[in-house]
């Protein structure tokens, strides 16, 4: 089970990146079929290609297997801009957040 949602997870990352399969084999140095064998469960990957691949979503191994979090690249961008507000705006943010998902 676990290489299915590991296969499962590396698809829709790499979707929501808008890159083929071919394309991310290439730019981690793999031959062009590389992502799309992982994808269809007849490769997974060594942990030092793993962290390349976590690498190239600009994710940590612990967002690559959060999958609650759907986009963490965005995710962590948003948290970083957050951390930079005055303690107003800040307080405004939160409230337009509680407010949507009440």
């Amino acid at each position: 089970m676990f290489e299915e949602d590991f296969r499962k997870r590396l698809n829709e990352l790499r979707t929501q990146k808008g890159v083929s399969a071919r394309d991310m084999s290439l730019s981690l140095g793999q031959n062009p079929s590389y992502i799309n064998r992982i994808e269809l469960g007849k490769a997974m990957p060594s942990m030092s290609t793993f962290l390349f691949i976590c690498d190239y979503f600009k994710i940590t191994p612990a967002e690559f297997f959060n999958t609650s979090i759907a986009k963490p690249e965005r995710m962590r961008n948003i948290i970083k801009r957050l951390e930079n507000l005055s303690s107003r705006k800040f307080d405004n943010i939160a409230a337009v957040i509680e407010d949507l998902t009440e």
